[in-house]
């Protein structure tokens, strides 16, 4: 019979590696440098850049962020105005699909459109199936359109002849065969007849003038009208008319 020593199994012998592997970690020295100067030098470098950068990021942020809807707008009124020259076309010396924008007297915006335009002298533009978009002083949309205009460019004003047809977002409608546009002062003036329809009745005269900043029509007379809500009148052509120059 033969003594035999102590035998290591399979299984021990892993475990037993594993664990002088952490001895050995365990004992190693650290090699672990301490930082230079010149390295802590430019730490502190970087600390001290940090502690401005970091404000002025925030402050640019910040006005980024308070500009934006004015730039959105410049971005979108450059879009708006590049769609527009794009949609401008010559064709033998005249524009097709103008368009003059504005501000009136009291800072109201109007806008001129026409089929097309030419340009006769740098003051003058004769125009084809013209309208003029305005507003008055309580905010009422208005247009007045015609056959043919010439459009005064410095001045402003609006010269219309061939079926002047007035429209006003309350439902009165005014024709007439010539009329002239103030446009900076927001004044509509004809010297002929006109023939008005709308919520008041029908009035026919020979002429009249409005003012969009005073809120007034003046007719001029002989004239005469028919209101909606007096059923027992009616028509009175000079009757109505208490001065002959207007009524």
């Amino acid at each position: 019979m033969t003594a035999t020593g102590p035998q290591i199994s399979d299984r021990q012998e892993p475990s037993a590696a594993a664990a002088r592997r952490r001895m050995s970690v365990q004992q190693a020295p650290s090699h672990r440098r301490p930082p230079t100067e010149i390295e802590q030098a430019r730490r502190r470098m970087l600390l001290r850049s940090a502690k401005w950068l970091l404000p002025v990021a925030a402050l640019l942020l910040l006005g980024s962020i308070a500009a934006w809807p004015e730039l959105d707008r410049s971005l979108n009124a450059g879009r708006v105005a590049y769609r527009e020259a794009s949609a401008v076309r010559l064709d033998s010396g005249s524009m097709l699909g103008p368009r003059y924008r504005g501000l009136d007297a009291h800072g109201r915006p109007y806008m001129i459109t026409a089929d097309t335009a030419r340009q006769v002298d740098p003051e003058r533009v004769n125009l084809s199936r013209p309208i003029a978009d305005m507003l008055s002083q309580g905010g009422t949309w208005l247009a007045i359109r015609s056959r043919s205009g010439v459009y005064m460019q410095h001045s402003q004003l609006l010269d219309l002849s061939g079926h002047v047809m007035f429209y006003r977002d309350d439902g009165t409608i005014m024709t007439g065969p010539t009329a002239g546009v103030d446009v900076r002062r927001g004044i509509v003036v004809s010297d002929d007849w006109v023939h008005a329809e709308g919520p008041f009745g029908v009035l026919d005269a020979q002429g009249y003038l409005m003012s969009q900043h005073d809120g007034i029509v003046q007719f001029r007379g002989p004239g005469r009208m028919i209101l909606n809500d007096d059923h027992t009148a009616r028509p009175q052509p000079a009757a109505a008319t208490t001065d002959p120059g207007h009524s």
